[in-house]
């Protein structure tokens, strides 16, 4: 079925006139991210040039997503803003409370009883609002997104910064915090910085054993994890149009673990044939109809150093598969080159566990290709060397491969089959009961994130990114160097047997089929709903709007951790175990910092505090500054906040007292997200003020009264000593952001406007 329509048909009925108005406004051939952009301007944001990465813009997104760990919280945000109804299309994906521990039915079974309380919260929420609910069980929030809601040139924002897959169907998908996602729910403009734009170049074809899954951890090889920060990335050529729709949606997939606003290709044969395939012809058809306004001019596809900021090109055809991590999914190694890389960084070698699926690698290509190797290996008498999983990405995906055999054939050689959810991608993995003192380990998967501890809690776990092929194939041999594109492996009769290159179905040959769904549409009218939350709850809590901080909070603050190294969203607000408290702000705190390294003693979740004197967990020290009215400080390095999309990363910080971030450099969303909750997200104007900061210094923002845009703050240093020092730290606040702090969140000054 088609969700939405009417706003899908009323979207492509006003595009052409929206293209050629900015075109000619511009004066200039526009790319596909452009067109996107400057068709879904706000009113508040009249048409007319916009500077990338300077100029605040506000947009109209089309709809918003979210998956039922952040929904909490935006939700119980929601339900303070004083509106009966979302004002665009909203939906609820429940994928990350169930833990991969048994398989697919029980675990399911399981997830529903331990998390009623926060289901039957979260139904009821969207029954009262018009949200659609998608129910546990169901799939991953972004394949479903793409199976279901993606439409070519569209503007979404979702709760999750993987959001940006439905880049794969010509969307511009940006993941957001939950802030964010009330004020579109509200029916306000949503506001983004304009994003610079890279360009990549895709020329030839895949071949063999490379997949669409080695484009992208290519492109993380070179712009880092933070080379994408501020940018959409667009992709264009042959090898574009050469990849399947799915394979596109990879890719953009991973395109958070660069920091990239969005990543998305123009429309093309691949998309009219998925659109088609999962029941939306009709959007196929007007699609059709309107190429050159759902892709990139032609000019700029042939002179792309003209208009884009950043040109990367990537032979397709020379592109070999790639392992990137340990610990960071920019650490990319060829294939090739593995067993010596390997060996000269001591990583282990041999292989545990081998996990395929996840929201960035379970479309039914992604599988049958799988599903290739694993026949051919049991055709030529191979065995599993290690521990192998998969998780499909929704209830269509895994309806259809097991119709067509691929789960039998995948028990049939020892796999587990976990629920169609995030499971061991995000830490919701049963591997371990004592996570802290397991050994040291590889496991390839073909997630998007390796962050130390993410999937299983062990921080000697090393974890390498690679496509769903090679994970398979690895998982054939049990080695971290298996490449097998020339290495044999030996079958239980002892022969030598070398595997055939993978082969696959872009789409179900007998088309995709499903009983059930997972979807429960919204009552007409929700009045009458009752949302309950009770007053003792461990894993729901109504909020207090937070207080605006005033000059004297910033005065003679302490610094309640000075951060070492990386530092993303998981060290900040680990996910895990601690996902049950993720609509519980008090109780979720308690995780807050706990994974950042304290650059004072190198330790994790062990900080000196100066009311008590002595030494303490994170949250703890927090809780005793904050009981004795003393304001606090942390300071970081480069890409801070780099990861998810958590507002807990901003919202524990707050909820404790934390009154200013001031780092190297922000990852996009999390910087957001600390303006929506009323906070400082600072900078070093010199990067080397970061080591004057002494453990013991009380600090100060001398002029936070006149802070002002495109004005730089100072900070003073009180040092214990008697000395001091001071020195200018910049940021990217606009008035109506300021007004953000002055009324204490942003969801404070939409309560105003309210009159509540």
């Amino acid at each position: 079925m088609v969700f939405d329509l009417d706003m899908v048909k009323a979207h492509y009925e006003g595009l052409k006139a929206k293209v050629d108005a900015a075109r000619e406004m511009l004066g200039r051939p526009m790319t596909l991210a452009e067109k996107i952009l400057y068709a879904h301007l706000h009113p508040d944001s009249p048409l007319q040039e916009y500077k990338r990465g300077e100029d605040y813009v506000f947009f109209s997104p089309d709809r918003v997503a979210m998956q039922d760990a952040t929904a909490q919280m935006a939700l119980l945000q929601f339900m303070m803003a004083g509106k009966s109804k979302t004002a665009v299309p909203s939906t609820v994906h429940c994928d990350h409370l169930i833990q991969a521990k048994i398989n697919a039915g029980t675990d399911l079974t399981v997830a529903n009883e331990v998390n009623k309380e926060v289901y039957e919260f979260l139904a009821s929420v969207s029954n009262k609002y018009g949200i659609g609910f998608w129910k546990p069980g169901a799939g991953i929030i972004h394949q479903v997104v793409l199976e279901n809601y993606a439409f070519p040139s569209g503007m979404m924002i979702g709760t999750d910064s993987h959001t940006v897959n439905a880049g794969g169907l010509g969307m511009v998908a940006i993941g957001v915090g939950g802030a964010d996602a009330v004020d579109v729910m509200a029916g306000m403009p949503w506001e983004l910085k304009m994003p610079k734009l890279i360009g990549v170049k895709l020329t030839g074809k895949l071949s063999g054993w490379s997949s669409p899954k080695d484009v992208i951890l290519k492109v993380a090889d070179i712009l880092t994890a933070k080379g994408g920060t501020g940018a959409i990335v667009e992709y264009f050529g042959e090898g574009a149009d050469s990849m399947s729709c799915t394979g596109k949606g990879t890719i953009c997939n991973m395109g958070a673990e660069i920091g990239a606003t969005t990543s998305t290709f123009g429309y093309d044969a691949s998309m009219s044939r998925y659109l088609k395939a999962t029941g939306r012809a009709e959007v196929a058809e007007i699609c059709d109809t309107l190429p050159e306004y759902l892709t990139g001019d032609a000019d700029c596809y042939a002179n792309p150093e003209k208009y884009f900021d950043r040109l990367i090109e990537i032979d397709l055809s020379t592109l070999e598969p790639h392992l990137n991590g340990p610990f960071t999914p920019d650490l990319a190694t060829p294939i090739s080159k593995m067993t010596e890389t390997a060996k000269e960084n001591e990583w282990p070698g041999e292989v545990e566990v081998a996990l395929i699926g996840s929201c960035t690698n379970s479309s039914y290509e992604d599988i049958s290709r799988a599903a290739s190797i694993i026949k051919q290996a049991k055709e030529k008498g191979l065995e599993l060397k290690t521990k192998f999983t998969i998780t499909p990405g929704s209830e269509l995906v895994r309806y259809t491969i097991e119709r067509d055999g691929f789960i039998d054939l995948f028990e049939g050689m020892g796999a587990d089959v976990f629920a169609n959810a995030c499971g061991p991608c995000i830490g919701q993995w049963a591997r371990y009961k004592d996570p802290k003192n397991a050994p040291k380990n590889s496991i390839v998967h073909s997630f998007n994130r390796n962050f130390s501890k993410r999937a299983d809690g062990n921080p000697n776990t090393h974890a390498f990114v690679g496509s769903p092929e090679l994970v398979t194939a690895i998982a054939l041999s049990g080695k971290l160097g298996f490449d097998p594109s020339t290495d044999v492996l030996v079958n239980k009769d002892g022969q030598e047997i070398k595997l055939d290159e993978p082969t696959g179905f872009e789409l179900p040959p007998r088309g995709f089929d499903v009983e059930d769904p997972g979807y429960i549409h919204p009552m007409e009218d929700g009045s009458g709903v009752e949302v309950v939350v009770a007053p003792k709850s461990e894993r729901l809590q109504l909020l207090t709007p937070f207080t605006p901080m005033t000059s004297k909070e910033v005065s003679d603050m302490r610094i309640l951790i000075k951060t070492k190294g990386k530092c993303t969203t998981d060290h900040i607000s680990m996910a895990g175990p601690w996902l049950k408290y993720r609509g519980h702000l008090e109780n979720i705190s308690e995780n807050c910092f706990i994974g950042a390294v304290n650059a004072f003693n190198d330790e994790t979740n062990n900080v000196i505090n100066y009311v008590s004197g002595n030494y303490h967990p994170v949250p703890e020290s927090a809780r005793t500054y904050r009981g004795a009215g003393v304001g606090t400080i942390v300071f970081g390095e480069d890409n801070y906040g780099e990861g998810s999309s958590r507002e807990h990363a901003a919202m524990e910080p707050r909820f404790l007292g934390v009154k200013a971030v001031c780092v190297k450099s922000f990852a996009r969303i999390h910087e957001t997200n600390l303006k929506k909750q009323g906070m400082l997200a600072l900078t070093f104007v010199n990067p080397a003020d970061y080591d004057k900061i002494r453990q013991d210094d009380k600090v100060t923002i001398t002029d936070f009264a006149e802070m002002a845009p495109g004005k730089n703050l100072t900070i003073r240093l009180d040092h214990a000593d008697g000395t001091s020092d001071s020195f200018e730290v910049a940021h990217t606040y606009n008035q109506a952001q300021i007004d953000w702090v002055g009324a204490g969140s942003a969801l404070n000054k939409i309560r105003e406007e309210a009159g509540l």
